[in-house]
């Protein structure tokens, strides 16, 4: 039996002493929760209630209990369940040549997988029905070859995130709103083990001296963990999933997250190489928004990316992609983004996109898009435009550039041209909601002006917002500019719109 990919050195059997056995935890079960543990137990036929008088109220008392009994089995059936699995992964890798099964191909795993599982459901003498099987044995392949219960999520392409709060409790963001979700771990060790499995697949590592990391799943989903004794109630993991087909334009206008006259706006920006900055809060969607942007870009340009976890897809011919890098665990051999944005610098790039600028590189990146770098982007974290200039001016002296204010807004101001706003609204929805140019400074201050927005005009009673995109009425400070590279906007995008 599953001589192929067995283990040459022989492996425990079930039934030797100090093997758990769940066949004697099984027969203690009712027979009909052996029979078909599938589907609920169904209560027993309640009793004929005596005739009530006019006036009370019936059948809410027996019914209570039985509703209650028919959701203990459920839960002692899907307990049952889970330590049957347990016990199942536990022979798997007692039988499994792991080594040999980095060859095998995904149906001779699943088959192998499958025949062990009914083995072994054989000598603990466990009855069960095919959906459950089949079940089971998807499972069971999670476990051995994926990321266990978290793999089913990973494919749902209508979750963004996945949140876990220790081993009994994972959430996930569908459509901008949080769901808990009926998936959970055995226990700690079993959420440990598929931490570990993450991680070491990387070349990193997480334990006390280290508990927490950040990684990149083979997909190229983001991860982040943090666990005990950080963590006070269990493992902490976050991971932000990677969509494979990238949202353009077109899409982002027939979702509602800006205008078509917004879209025009952009690409004109973009294709006459405006520096710009795309602002917003965590989930608010500006690596989205920076993709987007970004397929304005021609293809006779070279283009140089640099992330902390690479996340942009650039659908371009000259693309670099570099990514920054932690240090060890001897806290060596870190390469930061701005040793790659100072790399870059000697690499004739036509323009730079750093996926998120949040520390000391930031000076680096303003004086690329002042010394011929034009059409750069990026990406920074920030409630308003007005916020996003004040976030600049932070990092700046958080770098430890000692330059008069003045000076710092002045090369904020020739450096950056545009700023967009993407927002998470409280329905969960995002979009655009600002579109602001910078114009140079009077005085001491930075002088902007915003030519679109997204005006709010009221909430529908599922909590859903109302609003429509707008533009202000202000003519754009680049509209020269734009007609020299061949871009004449009409004057009607710049006037207003009325809510409908």
């Amino acid at each position: 039996m599953f001589s192929r990919y067995k283990k040459p050195t022989d492996a425990k059997p079930v039934g030797a002493p100090g093997a758990p056995n769940l066949h004697a935890e099984a027969a203690k079960a009712p027979a009909a929760e052996r029979a078909a543990p599938s589907a609920p137990a169904q209560p027993a036929a309640p009793k004929v209630a005596p005739a009530v008088p006019p006036g009370q109220k019936s059948g809410r008392r027996e019914q209570v209990p039985a509703q209650a009994q028919a959701e203990d089995r459920e839960r002692k059936r899907r307990q049952r369940l889970g330590e049957i699995k347990v016990e199942l992964h536990k022979q798997l890798l007692d039988n499994l040549n792991l080594a040999a099964l980095e060859t095998a191909s995904e149906k001779d795993l699943r088959a192998e997988i499958s025949s062990i599982a009914s083995e072994v459901l054989s000598e603990m003498n466990v009855v069960l029905n095919r959906e459950e099987k089949t079940q089971l044995n998807k499972e069971l392949f999670d476990e051995v070859t994926g990321l266990g219960p978290l793999e089913p999520l990973l494919k749902d392409d209508t979750v963004n995130d996945i949140l876990v709060n220790g081993p009994q409790q994972v959430f996930v963001e569908r459509g901008g709103k949080l769901q808990l979700t009926d998936v959970t771990f055995k226990d700690e060790r079993h959420l440990l083990r598929i931490i570990d499995k993450i991680v070491s697949a990387v070349g990193r590592r997480v334990d006390e001296s280290n508990p927490h990391v950040d990684a990149r799943l083979s997909d190229g989903s983001r991860f982040n963990a943090m666990v005990p004794p950080i963590a006070v109630d269990g493992s902490l993991v976050s991971i932000r999933k990677f969509k494979k087909d990238k949202l353009g334009i077109d899409e982002l206008v027939k979702f509602g997250a800006f205008s078509e006259e917004m879209a025009a706006y952009l690409q004109a920006a973009v294709s006459t190489r405006l520096n710009v900055i795309v602002s917003g809060g965590t989930g608010s969607g500006k690596t989205t928004t920076l993709n987007a942007l970004s397929s304005f870009i021609d293809n006779s340009e070279r283009i140089l990316t640099i992330e902390d976890t690479a996340e942009l897809q650039l659908q371009q011919i000259h693309v670099g992609r570099m990514e920054s890098r932690p240090p060890n665990v001897e806290g060596k051999g870190a390469v930061t983004q701005r040793d790659c944005l100072r790399n870059a610098l000697r690499m004739r790039p036509d323009r730079i996109i750093v996926g998120e600028t949040r520390g000391e590189e930031v000076i680096d990146m303003l004086q690329a898009m002042n010394t011929g770098h034009d059409g750069s982007m990026t990406t920074i974290h920030a409630n308003s435009a007005r916020d996003g200039i004040s976030r600049l001016e932070n990092m700046i002296a958080m770098a430890g550039i000692e330059m008069p204010l003045k000076a710092v807004r002045a090369q904020i101001a020739s450096a950056v041209n545009l700023i967009v706003q993407a927002s998470r609204l409280q329905d969960g929805s995002r979009r655009m909601v600002s579109i602001t140019e910078i114009t140079g400074m009077e005085g001491d201050v930075i002088s902007m002006q915003e030519v679109f927005r997204y005006q709010r005009v009221g909430l529908e009673p599922n909590g859903k917002i109302i609003g429509h995109f707008t533009a202000t009425g202000v003519r754009s400070y680049y509209s020269d500019r734009f007609r020299q590279w061949g871009y004449d906007l009409p004057a009607a995008i710049f006037e207003p719109v009325n809510a409908k």
